[in-house]
């Protein structure tokens, strides 16, 4: 179904509900600014073959392990990170010992804190009601596997797990990232305000508590439910950051120092992900995407490319 402007025709489809006017529908917010772009490039390239992935929340490219891709479910699952490819295909999962999961939302990978190799960062931010005191990092190696046999990869790794506080109280978030440089973004969904950037040293990552401050507040308004921030990325060559929501990807340009200037927003709607939230740079312009299941339809995988004035 095509995208309508009418409002008449929005506000029947929007009665039935958000997703739903979202996703069937296609219907563009009133406000939507001049700016925003579309894909040049979107496309389903698997479904998550694994049957215990069923609401993937974060993915991390590997920069070692040619085709593998690591994920997570949200919350509801053992501490688990499951390895796929652009095709979905179901490549093992491996335990990580010394972590809990109680709200386990995006996934990144990074320099280690503390040495010159790859380690992945899992997020277990969540906070829906923003009622945690206090929520977990789990920093571990990259599990040493193939980019063709799961049966390569190890049983359980273990990590170190980093408490984190936020100075202004309890926050939901649902998206970091890591940048070249070794630091860590905490970014807030937006629910209950505006989306907050929270920045985490790689040397402070070193400890095993931490509290932190807002650094600055994003220029994102919540509009609805379908612009809430459920997932971030840094291109590798550190100069782009990525937010996703349910509906668009904003982009920001990073400089020098890392911190970001918006860039453009890139508008993908919920028709081929109705329940997108996972999000990382395939290259320095392609982006993989995953969305959890729902409306009866599977767990997807995807790529995309936008334009970036």
């Amino acid at each position: 179904m095509a995208m309508s402007n009418d409002p008449r025709v929005c506000a029947r489809r929007i009665a039935a509900g958000f997703f739903t006017a979202v996703w069937l529908a296609g219907c563009e917010p009133a406000d939507m600014p001049a700016q925003v772009i579309r894909p040049s490039l979107f496309e389903i390239t698997g479904i998550l073959a694994s049957p215990r992935l069923s609401e993937t929340s974060g993915i991390a490219v590997s920069r070692r392990l040619n085709g593998t891709l690591w994920t997570h479910n949200d919350s509801g699952d053992d501490p688990v990170l499951y390895a796929t490819d652009l095709r979905g295909a179901d490549r093992g999962m491996v335990h990580v010992r010394g972590a809990t999961a109680v709200d386990w939302e995006d996934l990144a990978l990074g320099l280690c804190p503390d040495a010159d190799s790859a380690c992945l960062f899992i997020g277990d931010v969540g906070d829906n009601f923003e009622t945690r005191a206090a929520v977990d990092l789990f920093v571990l190696r990259e599990p040493d596997t193939g980019p063709d046999s799961a049966a390569l990869l190890p049983s359980s790794v273990q990590a170190r797990r980093i408490r984190v506080r936020y100075r202004e109280g309890p926050r939901d978030v649902e998206a970091l990232a890591v940048t070249p440089s070794g630091t860590l973004l905490l970014i807030t969904k937006g629910r209950s305000g505006p989306v907050s950037l929270y920045r985490i040293p790689r040397t402070a990552l070193l400890e095993d508590s931490l509290t932190v401050g807002r650094e600055r507040t994003l220029d994102i308004v919540p509009r609805s439910f379908g612009r809430q921030v459920t997932g971030a990325a840094v291109s590798p060559d550190g100069t782009l950051l990525v937010l996703r929501t349910y509906t668009e990807l904003i982009f920001y340009r990073l400089d020098s120092a890392e911190q970001p200037t918006k860039a453009s927003t890139c508008w993908l709607g919920m028709r081929e992900q109705p329940q997108g939230e996972a999000v990382d740079f395939l290259d320095d312009s392609t982006l993989v995407l995953t969305s959890e299941a729902a409306f009866g339809r599977p767990a997807t995988i995807s790529r995309a490319r936008c334009p970036i004035p």
